[in-house]
């Protein structure tokens, strides 16, 4: 387990001031944790079961020459996934990457080759690994909390630029002054009007003379709701491979919030 109960957050909860509380959720990718009125809550911890698992897929056959099994495109859709948490005045994005347990199994043997070479064609059970990720936390709000999950395919990188050397970016250290052309805008979101994830940061991308910022432009890299280009429901998806797997306990998403209820006006200073 990678996280705990903060120090003060757990005398309080021994003291009686605060309430230890869980809330779970899963399966579609909209939730409100609720909060009662005159009450705060602090959230310290979550326990977060991916979207994909209860099912295999066998991927294409690669002869051994090509070395990797690419995943295909229903894999990649599980291999990374969003939560976030909006509390009516902050917003706390959450990146996880899955890992896909891949089995080869030898498919054919070709003895033809020349020189008697023995040439291998191998396929691959692929598996997405949806053991429990743990993650620390600290989101407070006074307000009901809105919990968003969802699986990103696409992170468009939309423009690359060569870092100049700066306060900030001198040389040597960091990439300014660097010949490499590396990710200045990434785009996550709907084809048109995505959520641009500018690098190093919205304001350094004008004051490096790299165009005029966008209107969608954030310092964060998180992805907004699109089927295509963006965060995708992870039950919607489901349904379109089959019925079957959004039914599927197994194949949908967990997540359970670890976090102190408070039944008091939120103090000035939350540490």
């Amino acid at each position: 387990m990678s996280w705990q109960i903060p120090t003060q957050v757990e005398q309080d909860i021994i003291a009686g001031k605060a309430v230890y509380q869980t809330f779970q959720t899963g399966n579609g990718g909209q939730s409100i944790l609720p909060v009662p009125p005159n009450s705060f809550v602090v959230i310290f911890g979550y326990d977060f079961s991916p979207a994909g698992g209860g099912f295999i897929r066998i991927s294409e056959s690669y002869p051994v020459s090509e070395a990797s099994f690419l995943s295909s495109v229903v894999s990649r859709y599980f291999e990374t996934q969003q939560i976030s948490f909006y509390t009516g005045n902050d917003f706390f994005p959450f990146i996880h990457h899955v890992n896909t347990n891949i089995t080869p199994i030898i498919n054919t043997v070709d003895n033809s080759a020349p020189d008697n070479a023995v040439t291998l064609t191998i396929r691959g059970v692929q598996e997405i690994d949806n053991t429990p990720i743990a993650r620390q936390v600290y989101i407070t709000s006074t307000q009901d909390v809105t919990i968003t999950h969802g699986l990103i395919l696409v992170a468009d990188a939309a423009v690359q630029s060569a870092i100049p050397i700066t306060n900030r970016t001198p040389q040597g250290l960091t990439y300014g002054g660097s010949p490499q052309v590396i990710n200045t805008q990434t785009n996550y979101g709907p084809f048109g009007t995505p959520l641009q994830f500018m690098q190093p940061s919205p304001k350094d991308f004008q004051d490096f003379a790299f165009g005029l910022l966008p209107a969608n432009a954030d310092g964060q890299a998180f992805a907004t709701p699109d089927i295509a280009n963006g965060l995708r429901d992870a039950t919607q998806f489901l349904n379109t491979i089959s019925p079957q797997f959004r039914d599927a306990a197994a194949a949908n998403y967990y997540l359970c919030l670890h976090y102190a209820l408070y039944s008091k006006t939120i103090p000035e200073q939350r540490g």
